[in-house]
């Protein structure tokens, strides 16, 4: 099975921390906002849908969904929350996104209820460019209580890291951090791997650089758990933290169907669990670019399958700003015997490119121009010849 069932969960309990003030900051001051009047409403249409479609631009489909949950006759307050929002450089499609999945924030009191958390939030180190796509991503935050849920969230993340920068990177990578109950969601997860004798810092490597991991379900979580124990991760390697966190963002039907993608390129199942086992990372890969690595290897380059199963990690790179560049050099080099065809794939990818210039290209004086030329070209412009 995927995923085991899961026999028991302690409960992590966490505390509300004191409040912290909120210090004013010059540019979040409340703005003078002025009106503007939109176009006339066609007939028969609410003014609510009319003022979507004209003044956010949403489509009408959209539109009538959102107007479901709010109606208004006059555009005075909605007017007045997408000034407030322009006033701290949001984007009119950040705006929009922001109305769409938040419809009821254009009835918001915005001096009273948004203000104060995009000051907080500000007060943090958070520019106003961050805070827009922050909160046009994950507007769920405007409706949460700052003194109880965001200031709360955010001192516990801090005390984790140990550090209020740390913690502003994390939430800008997912600010849903903030959103999420501590002690039904994120205490119990973060028990759940030291129970199971994960080191702290590995902890902290997954809250810092993958906190939505931490916010699945804490069922969910120990299945996942015990299914990367049965596996045979180790605990005390940070390969079985990334594993959890793979298959955290992997849902069974999605599993399976990248490994029919796998299969497709001759692989069995069991090869599909080695592979990860030796870098769990590479299922993260979308099915599209799973198929345009394994085409790359198999058919531009004419390697075996193998080569991909051995080396997991290749996947994980960028098809093109790493692998068809450095294949076109490659191929040169195979083609004048300036290379082994048995190299290991890992000294021609995975290095850095400063590495692999010093490496494959400047040894190689009357052809380094040609190689040069291959290596920085717009792949976008080239066709692999096969």
């Amino acid at each position: 099975m995927f995923y085991f069932l899961c026999k028991t969960i302690r409960n992590g309990r966490y505390v509300n921390a004191t409040p912290l003030p909120i210090h004013k900051l010059g540019f979040l001051q409340p703005p003078s906002l002025s009106l503007k009047y939109i176009s006339s409403t066609p007939d028969q249409q609410p003014f609510a849908v009319s003022y979507l479609i004209n003044a956010l631009g949403l489509s009408p489909e959209v539109a009538v969904s959102a107007s479901r949950y709010v109606s208004f006759e006059t555009p005075e307050k909605a007017d007045s929350v997408i000034n407030f929002f322009k006033s701290l450089a949001f984007s009119e499609t950040q705006i929009s996104n922001l109305v769409r999945r938040f419809p009821t924030v254009l009835l918001s009191d915005t001096n009273k209820t948004i203000f104060p958390k995009i000051e907080f939030l500000a007060s943090k180190g958070i520019s106003r460019r961050d805070l827009a796509k922050m909160l046009s991503r994950c507007p769920d935050l405007l409706k949460r209580s700052l003194e109880k849920q965001i200031i709360p969230s955010f001192d516990f993340f801090k005390d984790l890291l140990q550090s209020e920068d740390k913690t502003v990177q994390a939430i800008k990578r997912f600010p849903g951090l903030l959103v999420f109950d501590l002690e039904t969601h994120v205490a119990p997860n973060i028990n759940t791997l030291r129970e199971n004798g994960v080191p702290e810092c590995h902890i902290l490597t997954l809250l810092k650089y993958q906190p939505r991991s931490l916010m699945v379900n804490p069922v969910r979580f120990r299945e996942i758990i015990e299914e990367v124990n049965e596996i045979g991760f180790n605990p005390l390697r940070l390969k079985f933290s990334l594993a959890v966190c793979a298959l955290c963002g992997l849902s069974k039907s999605t599993w399976e169907s990248k490994v029919d993608v796998y299969k497709k390129w001759g692989w069995s199942e069991d090869e599909v669990f080695v592979a990860f086992k030796r870098h769990p990372w590479y299922m993260m890969a979308s099915k599209d670019k799973i198929m345009g690595v394994m085409d790359f290897f198999v058919n531009k380059m004419s390697l075996e399958p193998s080569v991909v199963f051995k080396r997991p990690s290749l996947v994980s790179l960028s098809l093109e700003k790493r692998l068809i560049p450095r294949g076109l050099v490659v191929q040169v080099l195979f083609a004048k015997g300036l290379v082994k065809k048995d190299i290991s794939m890992s000294s021609l990818f995975e290095c850095p490119d400063e590495t692999f210039l010093r490496k494959f290209v400047m040894p190689h004086k009357e052809e380094a121009s040609e190689l040069l030329k291959l290596f920085k070209v717009d792949i976008r412009s080239l066709e692999m010849k096969t």
